[in-house]
């Protein structure tokens, strides 16, 4: 006696694979967007130089940002939102390998100064979100900002980030960088 499927049964079967396989397709996007905004930082090389290349990408955000006509806020929300995208990623991996690498190392206090100005950071962010439609004020504040952030910059570039690679040996910078890379991953 031959059996037969239900129409219905098929295209339950149907529409089960096809949403398998799009939610694989989603999840592959997912993956692949991670990958794309993370390979700059990868790229870049060993986790200093990789870091120094997010600077350099994060000061010419700032620099787009000033340069926004006045009556452009929606461009100037846009670019806000991509610094802070830039920049909440990149304290994520400072944070999360970069700092305590730096307390390992016996650099407590400067890693602890370090995440402090982060949370200046987040301060300057949310400042500027309210000030977004009056551009003389947004202005200002961004140009503080900047200052700050690249004095910030400027330290971990040029004294501390030069100590923290003097005290890893080869192995011990080859696993900080991994770990940098993947901490990036989690807000890519």
């Amino acid at each position: 006696m031959a059996t037969h499927a239900h129409p219905s049964h098929s295209n339950s079967g149907a529409m089960l694979v096809g949403a398998g396989i799009g939610a694989g397709l989603a999840f592959l996007g997912m993956v692949g967007r991670k990958l794309a905004v993370q390979a700059p930082t990868a790229l870049a090389g060993e986790w200093d130089k990789a870091l120094a290349a997010e600077h350099d990408m994060a000061l010419a955000l700032f620099d787009k940002l000033r340069d926004v006509p006045a009556d452009a806020d929606g461009k100037r929300t846009l670019l806000l939102m991509q610094l802070k995208h830039a920049l909440g990623k990149h304290a994520l991996e400072e944070e999360n390998a970069i700092y305590p690498a730096m307390r390992d190392a016996g650099m407590e206090a400067e890693a602890d100064a370090l995440n402090g100005d982060h949370g200046y950071v987040k301060q300057y962010l949310y400042d500027l979100t309210d000030l977004v439609k009056d551009d003389a004020a947004f202005q200002t504040r961004l140009a503080a900002f900047r200052t700050d952030i690249e004095s910030h910059m400027r330290r971990e570039e040029d004294e501390l980030f030069p100590r923290l690679r003097q005290a890893l040996d080869h192995q011990a910078a080859n696993r900080l960088t991994r770990r940098m890379n993947r901490e990036g991953l989690k807000l890519a």
